[in-house]
């Protein structure tokens, strides 16, 4: 088994409970796959996860990249914000 740390932000953060938890991942599994995990252990995520940003010791990745044995994978969930006031 391919064992991950897994880190949540933001409203991931809130909806988990928790800022990190460890996954155990398949030999060969990609972030596909960890998202798949993550929402099995809260399934509350499920809206969420489908929008973040990705990283795999601290790159972004996409759904089918390879998680490697012991990464860190990153979850950012999209951000959104600014002003409309003109200056």
């Amino acid at each position: 088994m391919n064992r991950v740390t897994v880190l949540f932000f933001a409203i991931l953060r809130d909806q988990a409970g928790t800022k990190m938890i460890e996954a155990e991942l398949q030999p060969g599994a990609n972030v596909r796959d960890l998202k798949n995990a993550v929402v099995a252990r809260f399934p509350v995520m499920k809206e969420a996860i489908e929008r973040c940003l990705v990283s795999i010791n601290h790159e972004y990745s996409e759904d089918e990249a390879e998680v490697p044995p012991a990464a860190e994978v990153a979850f950012f969930p999209p951000v959104s914000g600014g002003s409309d006031i003109r200056h």
